[in-house]
């Protein structure tokens, strides 16, 4: 069956939107009529042939288009870099056009009664002809720019509305709205005339834009809360990202990799947990990139293919650092055991990083990934976009049960108050700070394991070194104070003794 029930007798339609039904936990409700409005250029139109062209190719319905504002021509012409063979699919009798658009030679403005009695026949016939399950109508607005009698309009939206159901067809009608923060529709009638509204966003925030997706009503039955980021795609089309959707209930593994690094998997009780997402965390120059680097390469000794995601070197930068470390990338990649994948967070949207970054997942089937960095990616969104897209992107490793690197970078050269600027620390499972130590008019180097869920670690904060073989973790720093917060100084002998003695049983304050 196409459709199914949610537990209150109102059937489901799948509409084979990507992430849609997910959030409408089903689709559309089935034989009723859906408003979706949305401000100029927030993919409207795409969704309603979206729609159509789904059910065509993988639900075996058939469907009616219901132009009100473009003509046929334009969009057959306009879906064409989408995958969407229109014109196959009318002559195969599967998708058939209702032109109601206003045409120069017609551009009359009707006062006075008015019905859609003719518009109701030709979309029944229409309907008919094609055997259609599903019906769209674009754009309601545009009715309404051609009748000054805003009444007897709703009065015959709500009789088209009315025949649609008789015929048991699910309507998916479009509206504009002149603000994205203002009242649902344009006109303020279109919302009364369907059972369910969706509210489609284009915000333009601190430069940036983001397309969100709202089930404002769904009338009789039950749907997710709140915005949902969602792109388009092209040879696919809408697909939404139900980030606050996904559930918490990925599989926790005990078993340990290794880091690369024999001193650090010691310092973390016996190397990373095979599923964690780790996050190295620290300054410019800091090693995080050599730090993931010996990750990928550790991983590449024992079989373990890695995807490594740079958004801050290109891959020949890459491949040279490494090559000064003794570490052979080119070698690896021809094993089949590397896969780089290099752009500037800028040339597209997070969210379209996200869904590019799990197709690469699906298709490599990776052991380890590694995204370096994180700060590269925060450019490009808001703040609330992109803790959801490290949501999406941590879930999506984990439900994978691989290991994910992160690099980081921090804001202050010598320490700071947060780890990140967007305080996703409490998203990953674990955190290795990485700190420069000015001591005596000379730069060192800490680095500290913050945080290690469902494992002890060592508390230490230890000296390494960077050389031409790469990084060689120290001691632990001895009397000095103050290395996280960037303000490190030395304590007196008299000082450590009182201090050590507060954590000895019986020790004088």
């Amino acid at each position: 069956m196409s459709a199914y029930e949610h537990g209150n007798g109102i059937a489901k339609l799948p509409t084979g939107i990507p992430g849609f039904d997910l959030i409408t936990l089903g689709g559309l409700p089935k034989g009723r009529t859906t408003l979706v409005a949305g401000t100029a250029g927030s993919a409207k139109t795409v969704m309603a042939a979206q729609f159509l062209a789904e059910g065509i190719r993988n639900a075996d319905e058939n469907g009616v288009f219901v132009t009100f504002e473009e003509s046929p021509d334009d969009i057959r012409n306009n879906m064409i870099g989408l995958g969407w063979d229109i014109r196959r699919w009318e002559s195969e009798g599967c998708w058939a056009f209702v032109d109601a658009s206003l045409h120069p030679e017609h551009d009359e403005i009707v006062s006075g009664d008015f019905d859609f009695g003719a518009l109701v026949a030709r979309i029944e016939h229409a309907i008919g002809k094609v055997s259609a399950r599903r019906v769209v109508m674009d754009s309601l607005g545009a009715v309404f720019t051609q009748y000054q009698d805003r009444s007897i309009v709703r009065r015959e939206l709500f009789r088209l509305s009315s025949a649609l159901k008789k015929i048991g067809v699910t309507a998916f009608l479009t509206s504009e709205r002149t603000n994205e923060n203002g009242k649902i529709a344009r006109y303020g009638v279109e919302e009364f005339v369907a059972d369910n509204v969706i509210l489609l966003r284009n915000m333009l925030e601190a430069e940036k834009r983001r397309r969100t997706i709202e089930i404002l009503k769904f009338r009789g039955t039950v749907h997710q809360k709140g915005e949902y980021p969602f792109t388009i795609i092209p040879r696919q089309g809408v697909v939404v990202i139900p980030l606050s959707a996904m559930e918490l209930k990925q599989k926790s593994s005990t078993l340990r990799i290794t880091s690369g690094q024999e001193e650090l998997d010691q310092m973390c009780g016996g190397g990373f947990f095979r599923d964690s997402i780790v996050l190295v965390s620290g300054a410019t120059g800091t090693g995080k990139t050599l730090m993931a680097t010996k990750f990928l390469h550790a991983g590449a000794a024992r079989d373990e293919r890695t995807l490594f995601f740079g958004f801050e070197e290109s891959r020949e930068q890459l491949f040279r650092n490494a090559g000064g470390w003794g570490i052979d990338f080119e070698s690896i990649e021809k094993k089949g055991l590397l896969q780089v994948v290099c752009d500037y967070p800028e040339i597209m949207g997070l969210e379209d990083h996200l869904l590019r970054i799990k197709q690469h997942l699906d298709e490599f089937n990776p052991n380890r990934v590694v995204v370096d960095s994180l700060s590269a990616l925060e450019r490009v969104s808001t703040m609330k976009g992109f803790r959801e897209f490290i949501v999406g992107l941590t879930s999506f490793i984990k439900h994978k049960e691989i290991a994910g690197l992160f690099t980081s970078t921090t804001p202050n050269l010598m320490g700071g108050t947060s780890i990140t600027e967007a305080h996703i620390s409490t998203i990953t499972d674990s955190i290795i700070l990485l700190r420069y130590v000015e001591l005596f008019g000379e730069m060192r180097r800490g680095l500290t394991v913050l945080k290690m869920r469902g494992s002890a670690h060592e508390k230490t904060i230890r000296e390494f070194m960077i050389d031409s073989a790469g990084m060689h973790i120290g001691k632990p720093f001895q009397d000095v104070s103050g290395i996280l917060s960037g303000h490190p100084s030395c304590a007196t002998g008299g000082e450590v003794e009182r201090l050590s003695s507060l954590f000895v049983e019986g020790g004088d304050i």
